[in-house]
C-alpha cells in the first residue's frame, strides 16, 4: 500500500485514506487531506523531516510519520492496476478511469476484531468472512491474529480476529500483542466484540479504547443471554454516551452481523452521528495529573500523530510495563518519565493508594453510571443460575474429581467401542480395494508397492477415522460447553502442588486433540518458566496421531479390555507430566508460584452445527495428512524394504530382513531388544518422529507379507500382530507381541520424542536448545521406563 511518504520528489498522487486516530485526522483533513485531492511533492527540509507538499493550490508541511499514515494512488500504480485487471483502456488514461480506480481502493476497510476471551469474538469472524477457525466456550483459544476477507454493501472488509484480552495493558503477552497491533497497523475501524451477559467486567476494555481515540463499533454480542435474564439494555443511549455505536449481535446464529457491518460503512463514511470523542472522567486530581504529563508529551510532536497523548500519560501512570517505542525513543523521553513518575508520588501520596487502583476505580465508576443510566436488571432466579446449578456437582469439591476421570474414560471407552464398527467397515471397503487390485493387476513391482504398500499403509491408518473423530467430538463438548474451563478449576490445586497453576491444564488437555495448537496456547501463560515447562511436559499428553497406534496395539493384545487399557496409556501420561514438572520446577525452572486468575464462563449449549464442524475440521486435517506425509513416507518405507530385490532369499521374510529397511532395523535392534522390541517395531517408532500415525502405516507394510489370504481376503492387522511370531534366532516360534511387549511399546510410543511438528513449534515458542532438550529427554525416558517395565516383568512372570 503506498503512502505519501513514498513519493519521490515532483511525483503526484491521489489521496484514497487517512489512517490514524480522531485528532489526526481531524486536523489532517481540514487542512485539505481528504480523499480524491492531488497531492505534489514540492521538497523535503534539509534534514528530510518534514516534507512540503502541494494540495488545493497552496503548500502545507507534513512530518514524515503523518505523511506514512495517507495512503495514495500514482498514475502509475493506476495504470498497473487497469492492466492486471484485463481492461484494455487503449493507452488513454482518461479521469474517469482514474476515478475508477481511486473508488476501488478506497472501498477497502481495515477492521480489527477486539473483545475479552471468550466473547464470542472468534464466531463473529467465522460467520461474517465465512472463514472456519477454531472456536471454544474457554480463554485464550485465539493465540495469534486471523485474517480473512469479505464483501458487503460496495466494500471489502479486510477482517482480523485479534487475540481476546481483558485490558491494554502490557501484564500479558497477548494484551502487548492486542496494543502494538493498534497502534502500529492502525485499521480503519475496531470491532469491540461485548458479552452482553457480563457488561461490567467487558466495558472496562471499552474505556481503554476510547482513551485510545480511534474509531470503535461495538458488538453487544451474546445479546440473547441478556434478554434471557430478564434485563433491558438501552443500549442506543448507551452508545451515545460513550460516543461508539452499538449494534445488538448473536454471533452464533448470525443475527446481526449485516447490520454490525452496514453501520461500519456508515462510521468509515463519516456518516454516523454517534460517533465522537469523549473521555472517560477520572476525577479532579487524576484529570489534573494526565494533563500535566500530557503538556510534556505534547513537546515532542511525531510522539502525538499515532498515540493519543492522553492514553499514553493515562498508561504511565497505570505504571504500565511496556510503554510505547516511540515514546522511548523520544528525546524528550526523560523529561516524560519525570513528570509522571512525580505526579505518580503525589497521587498516590494524597491518596495513599496505588495509582493504578485508582485509574480502575474511577474507569468502573464511568462504567457504574453509564449502565445505571441505560440498564435496568430483571429479577435473578431465586434458585441461582444454570451455571450455578450444574457447577454444584461438576467442580464438587468432593465429587468434581472423580467425575472428571470418569468423564475421560467415558470419552476413551467410547471412542474404541462406538469407533469399533464404522473402523472395521472401513477395514473391510480398504480389504477389497486391495483385493480387487491385487486380482487385477499382473505381477510387478507397481502391483507390489499399490497393494502391500500404500493400500496396505495408508489404509492401515485411514481405518481410525472415526476413533478420531469420536475423540474429537468429546474434546469438542469440553471446549464449547464451557467444561474445558472447569477442568482447569479442578486440577488447580494437584497443579499448584506441581508449581503450575490451573490455567496450564488448558494446553494439557488440548494436547489430547494436538500437541501443536497446544503448545501455541502456551503464550497465554503469564510467566516464562510456566510457558517453557508447559511446553515440555505436553508431549505427554497423548495427541490424536497416538491414538491409532493405541487402538492398533490395544485392540490386538487386549481385545477384552481395549478401552481401559488406552484410559490408563493417557492416564499415565497425565501422571508422568506431574512427575517431571516437579522434577523440573525443583531443578531448571526454580521460580515463585503464579496465581490462579481464571474466567468460569457461563454453560453454553453448542449446537450442532458447531460441533460436526469442529469435527470435520480435524478429521480433513487427518485425511489431509493421509495424502501428505503419511503417503510419502508409505511409498519411502515400501522402497527400502522392497529393494534390494534378491532371487537367492527363499522366503519373504529373509527377503524383507536383507532389504535397506531390514538392515536399518537390525541395527537398532540391539538398542531395543532389552526393550522387548523386534527390529521391525524399532523401524516403525524411527518413522514415527515424522508423524505419529505413520507408526500404524510402518507396521502396515513391514507385517503386510504376514497377512493371511482367505477367499481372497487379507486378514486384519490387529489379528496379524496377534499371531505374529519370530521366524528366525533363538526366540524363533514365540510370539512377537506378549502383552508385556505390548505395555512396553505402548509406553514407549507415549513417552518418546514428539513428532517434527512439534519440534518446529517449541524452537519458534522458544529456542532451538529448548526444542532439542525436549526430543532427547523424552526418547530416553521413554527407553528407560520401556526397559525397567520388561525387564521386571520378566523376572515376576518367570517367578
Amino acid at each position: 500500500m503506498s503512502t505519501l511518504y513514498d513519493l519521490e520528489q515532483g511525483e503526484r498522487g491521489i489521496i484514497v485514506k487517512i489512517r490514524g486516530r480522531g485528532a489526526f485526522r481531524k486536523r489532517i483533513t481540514e487542512m485539505g487531506f481528504v480523499k480524491g485531492k492531488e497531492v505534489t511533492v514540492i521538497k523535503s527540509a534539509p534534514l528530510q523531516d518534514p516534507i512540503e507538499y502541494k494540495i488545493m493550490g497552496y503548500n502545507v508541511s507534513l512530518r514524515q510519520s503523518e505523511s506514512r499514515l495517507i495512503e495514495i494512488l500514482t498514475i502509475e500504480e493506476a495504470i498497473r492496476r487497469k492492466i492486471e485487471s484485463g481492461d484494455d483502456f487503449k493507452g488513454t488514461f482518461t479521469d474517469d478511469i482514474l476515478k475508477t480506480s481511486i473508488r476501488e481502493k478506497s472501498t477497502v476497510i481495515d477492521i480489527a476484531l477486539v473483545g475479552n476471551p471468550n466473547c464470542g469474538k472468534t464466531t463473529l469472524f467465522n460467520v461474517a468472512s465465512g472463514s472456519k477457525e477454531h472456536v471454544g466456550n474457554f480463554s485464550g483459544v485465539t493465540v495469534d491474529s486471523k485474517t480473512a476477507r469479505f464483501h458487503q454493501g460496495g466494500y471489502t472488509f479486510n477482517i482480523t480476529d485479534l487475540p481476546g484480552t481483558y485490558s491494554l495493558t502490557a501484564y500479558s503477552p497477548e494484551e502487548l500483542f492486542v496494543r502494538n497491533h493498534l497502534v502500529e497497523h492502525t485499521p480503519d475501524i475496531v470491532v469491540n466484540v461485548v458479552d452482553a451477559s457480563n457488561l461490567e467486567r467487558n466495558l472496562y476494555l471499552t474505556t481503554q479504547l476510547i482513551d485510545m481515540d480511534i474509531r470503535v463499533v461495538m458488538a453487544l454480542n451474546m445479546y440473547d443471554e441478556l434478554q434471557h435474564k430478564g434485563d433491558i439494555l438501552d443500549y442506543e443511549n448507551l452508545g451515545v454516551m460513550m460516543g461508539i455505536p452499538v449494534i445488538p449481535t448473536v454471533s452464533s446464529r448470525g443475527t446481526g452481523i449485516k447490520e454490525l457491518f452496514d453501520r461500519i460503512i456508515e462510521v468509515y463514511e463519516d456518516r454516523d452521528r454517534v460517533v465522537r470523542h469523549v473521555h472517560v472522567n477520572y476525577g479532579q486530581d487524576l484529570e489534573r495529573s494526565i494533563k500535566k504529563i500530557q503538556d510534556v508529551i505534547w513537546t515532542d510532536k511525531n510522539l502525538i500523530v499515532g498515540i493519543s497523548s492522553r492514553y499514553c500519560a493515562i498508561k504511565f501512570l497505570e505504571k504500565d510495563p511496556e510503554v510505547f517505542p516511540e515514546i522511548l525513543t523520544s528525546p524528550q523521553f526523560n523529561k516524560i518519565r519525570e513528570s509522571g513518575e512525580k505526579e505518580i508520588q503525589l497521587l498516590e501520596n494524597k491518596y495513599n493508594e496505588d495509582t493504578n487502583t485508582l485509574i480502575s476505580d474511577a474507569k468502573y465508576g464511568f462504567i457504574a453510571g453509564a449502565l445505571k443510566e441505560t440498564l435496568q436488571r430483571g429479577t435473578p432466579a431465586p434458585e441461582g443460575t444454570r451455571s450455578e446449578k450444574i457447577d454444584k456437582w461438576l467442580t464438587h469439591k468432593i465429587l468434581g474429581f472423580p467425575l472428571f476421570i470418569v468423564f475421560l474414560w467415558l470419552m476413551f471407552q467410547s471412542t474404541f467401542v462406538l469407533g469399533d464398527y464404522p473402523k472395521q467397515a472401513i477395514d473391510l471397503l480398504v480389504s477389497w480395494i486391495g483385493s480387487t487390485v491385487n486380482g487385477a493387476m499382473p505381477e510387478g513391482p507397481l502391483k507390489d508397492l499399490l497393494v502391500d504398500g500404500i493400500i496396505n499403509g495408508v489404509g492401515s491408518v485411514i481405518v481410525f477415522l472415526p476413533n478420531i473423530l469420536i475423540l474429537f467430538f468429546f474434546i469438542s463438548l469440553m471446549e464449547d460447553t464451557g467444561y474445558m474451563a472447569r477442568a482447569a478449576f479442578i486440577m488447580d490445586k494437584l497443579m499448584h502442588k506441581i508449581g503450575l497453576h490451573g490455567q496450564s491444564f488448558i494446553p494439557m488437555i488440548m494436547g489430547f486433540g494436538c500437541n501443536v495448537p497446544a503448545i501455541m496456547v502456551t503464550r497465554t501463560l503469564k510467566d516464562r518458566n510456566d510457558r517453557l515447562l508447559t511446553m515440555l511436559i505436553n508431549p505427554f499428553m497423548s495427541c490424536s496421531a497416538r491414538l491409532p497406534v493405541y487402538i492398533l496395539i490395544a485392540g490386538a493384545i487386549f481385545p477384552h479390555y481395549a478401552g481401559t487399557v488406552i484410559f490408563g496409556i493417557y492416564l499415565t501420561g497425565i501422571v508422568l507430566a506431574i512427575l517431571i514438572s516437579i522434577l523440573f520446577k525443583k531443578t531448571l525452572f526454580r521460580s515463585k508460584e503464579a496465581p490462579f486468575v481464571m474466567e468460569l464462563p457461563p454453560y453454553r449449549m453448542p449446537t450442532f452445527t458447531v460441533i460436526m464442524s469442529h469435527m470435520w475440521e480435524k478429521g480433513k486435517h487427518y485425511l489431509q495428512k493421509m495424502g501428505g506425509v503419511i503417503l510419502i513416507a508409505v511409498i519411502l518405507i515400501w522402497a527400502l524394504e522392497y529393494f534390494p530385490r534378491n532371487t537367492s532369499v527363499g522366503n519373504s521374510e529373509a527377503q524383507m530382513e536383507n532389504s535397506y529397511i531390514g538392515r536399518i532395523g537390525k541395527t537398532l535392534e540391539p538398542v531395543l531388544r532389552p526393550l522387548g522390541f523386534d527390529w521391525r517395531m524399532g523401524v516403525s517408532l524411527m518413522t514415527g518422529a515424522a508423524a505419529k500415525e505413520v507408526v500404524v502405516s510402518t507396521m502396515g507394510v513391514l507385517y503386510g507379507t504376514d497377512h493371511i489370504h482367505d477367499n481372497g481376503k487379507k486378514v486384519p492387522l490387529p489379528m496379524v500382530l496377534r499371531t505374529a511370531t519370530y521366524q528366525s534366532g533363538p526366540r524363533q516360534g514365540e510370539k512377537v507381541f506378549t502383552p508385556l511387549v505390548g505395555i512396553s511399546y505402548l509406553l514407549f510410543i507415549l513417552i518418546y520424542m514428539p513428532c517434527v511438528a512439534v519440534f518446529a513449534t517449541v524452537k519458534k515458542e522458544s529456542s532451538l536448545k529448548w526444542a532439542i532438550f525436549l526430543m532427547t529427554y523424552t526418547t530416553i525416558l521413554a527407553w528407560i521406563l520401556s526397559f525397567a517395565v520388561f525387564q521386571i516383568g520378566s523376572l515376576l512372570l518367570k517367578i
